[in-house]
């Protein structure tokens, strides 16, 4: 199959690779040190129309296909992990859900600012006691008068919290159903706890929200009230595309930083490039890569044709994620000690690769989701 890339398609990588080098590699890890979310870099991706790569230029999107995003993809994270996890987290699940569900009056209000890049989206999934049990969550809406009374808490939701952010859509039951609902930032009851430390995508904001009593109107509901769940499966599949990318992007830095050290690092009276347990290091990383590119962009293209891409999209996503995490491994091996220095961009890319098994889904959903797809 012919994946090659479109003239528009070619243009968005262009864009993303000069400005991921420019500006994205010089400043983030920074950021990433600090434990805090660079929106200042995000904004300058609104302002080039990046949040919008998925969203039809009606809605103040570019329109841009599957397999374009993730291509562009692979240059944003290959500079940093962190604004590529927050890029694609607004772009998939922070956005899509208006776009594919949404009334024209929705996309109006709260999808042409996200896609504009003028606010971050996020949504509003997992709960302490849910997360890859969906079906689990506990925050309840309850119908009222003229709209809805939310109560409940979600844990690990990303992009909520900056000053760039909007608010949330978030998933809740509504007695035996499940409805989408957005709640804006500022809504009285509506709070959130401090920024969560995690081992890696430390420049990524992501907190606990809390929902005690917020009224939300009618118009504030988003779909079907009865198939909340549903909606956010469909717009899942596309995350997972997502984190397949991200982690194509990650493998590819590493394999350079590694093979660049190889070069550069003299033992034994030698750079250790030339010894045949570091080179087949190196060649497996990139035998890999080029597998789980050929899953990802397939699961993509399959989207972008109309095509059921399920099964691809959890293929990919299973593949490419165990493979981050590998290549992280071996490359901070060829690295030895300095490898291991935090002040080693290898070892921030590391710290980084494991949630790519965990999130928007966890690798052991992805076995069940490609079993499922087999009959089993």
């Amino acid at each position: 199959m012919d994946f090659s890339l479109t003239e528009p398609e070619r243009d968005l990588v262009g864009l993303c690779r000069e400005f991921a080098q420019q500006e994205i590699a010089p400043r983030a890890p920074l950021a990433w040190e600090e434990g805090r979310c660079p929106t200042d870099l995000l904004r300058e991706m609104g302002a080039l129309g990046l949040l919008g790569v998925l969203v039809p230029d009606a809605w103040g999107g570019i329109g841009m296909t599957t397999v374009g995003f993730v291509a562009a993809m692979e240059e944003i994270g290959q500079a940093d992990q962190s604004v590529a996890a927050a890029w694609q987290a607004h772009v998939t699940i922070g956005s899509l859900p208006l776009y594919l569900f949404g009334t024209d009056a929705q996309r109006e209000r709260w999808l042409r600012p996200l896609a504009e890049g003028r606010v971050l989206g996020a949504f509003g999934l997992t709960e302490p006691d849910a997360g890859s049990d969906a079906r689990g969550i506990r925050t309840q809406a309850v119908r009222g008068d003229g709209g809805w009374l939310i109560n409940g808490r979600k844990t690990f939701i990303s992009n909520a919290g900056t000053d760039m952010s909007f608010g949330v859509t978030l998933l809740a039951r509504t007695d035996e159903h499940y409805g989408t609902f957005v709640v804006e930032k500022g809504a009285p009851g509506f709070t959130m706890g401090p920024k969560m430390r995690g081992i890696g995508w430390r420049g990524l904001d992501t907190r606990e929200l809390y929902f005690d009593d917020v009224w939300v109107p009618d118009g504030h509901l988003v779909g079907d009230p009865a198939m909340g769940l549903g909606q956010f499966l469909r717009t899942l599949e596309v995350g997972r595309i997502a984190i397949a990318a991200l982690s194509l992007s990650l493998t590819r830095a590493v394999l350079e930083m590694a093979t660049g050290y190889a070069t550069q690092r003299v033992q034994f009276g030698q750079p250790i490039s030339k010894f045949q347990a570091v080179q087949f290091k190196l060649a497996d990383i990139a035998t890999e890569l080029e597998a789980a590119r050929w899953l990802t962009y397939r699961a993509a293209y399959l989207r972008d044709t109309g095509q059921p891409f399920v099964k691809e999209a959890a293929m990919a996503k299973l593949k490419a994620s165990r493979l981050a995490v590998w290549a992280a491994s071996e490359a901070v091996q060829v690295h030895g000690g300095i490898g291991y220095m935090l002040d080693s961009p290898v070892a921030r890319f590391y710290c980084d690769a494991k949630v790519l098994e965990i999130g928007e889904g966890t690798n052991e959903i992805q076995h069940l989701v490609i079993a499922r797809a087999l009959g089993c």
